[in-house]
């Protein structure tokens, strides 16, 4: 990631979802109704997953591309890393 915009939208929603899952913490330090710290969990972890999808277009959109011009093992070590992400992805 080199692009600062990006680094910095990268920043400030990670600090975002910092405050959220603070919030959730003091939720469950308060005995907050469960349903409501499930709903919580549930949007920090699509705002995580948010994050990560667009890390993954960064990396496909710079590094996988300066790869396969590049050619040879770089590219094909690139799309098996980019291929593993997609696979924790998936599975997260």
């Amino acid at each position: 990631m080199t692009d600062t915009d990006s680094k910095q939208d990268l920043l400030i929603r990670l600090r975002r979802i910092e405050g959220q899952v603070r919030g959730i913490a003091r939720m469950v330090e308060e005995d907050k109704y469960c349903i409501d710290v499930l709903t919580q969990v549930s949007a920090a972890s699509r705002a995580l997953q948010a994050v990560a999808l667009g890390l993954l277009a960064d990396h496909m959109g710079q590094c996988l591309v300066d790869a396969a011009q590049t050619g040879g093992p770089e590219k094909d070590a690139k799309l098996k890393e980019a291929a593993d992400a997609i696979a924790r992805l998936v599975r997260s």
